[in-house]
């Protein structure tokens, strides 16, 4: 993971964290749905996906229990979290609310 997650987690722009498992069915759904995401926010927020397996410490620091697990932080705060594949256009909207 490039980068410190507490500098980017804590800057103006929100980060929508989605910890993930390369061998998790679900976050294999997830990815895509996260790169179409990611063309359609373009400067709104930004998407860091975090690999439980190689960052077993940040994964407890946020006491993710499965994956996938995304996580919206807005100024190092949690603002939205959620277990499970979520949907392109729930995740947009909840970055539109948060990035006003």
């Amino acid at each position: 993971m490039k980068g410190n997650i507490k500098e980017l987690i804590h800057g103006d722009t929100p980060v929508l964290v989605d910890f993930y498992a390369t061998w998790c069915g679900p976050c294999k759904m997830q990815t895509p749905i996260l790169e179409e995401l990611s063309t359609e926010i373009s400067n709104k927020a930004r998407i860091l996906k975090i690999d439980v397996d190689k960052n077993p410490g940040i994964a407890s620091q946020y006491q993710v229990k499965g994956v996938p697990t995304l996580i919206l932080f807005k100024k190092g705060s949690v603002v939205w979290r959620q277990s499970g594949v979520a949907l392109k256009e729930k995740l947009a909207s909840l970055i539109h609310q948060h990035s006003i």
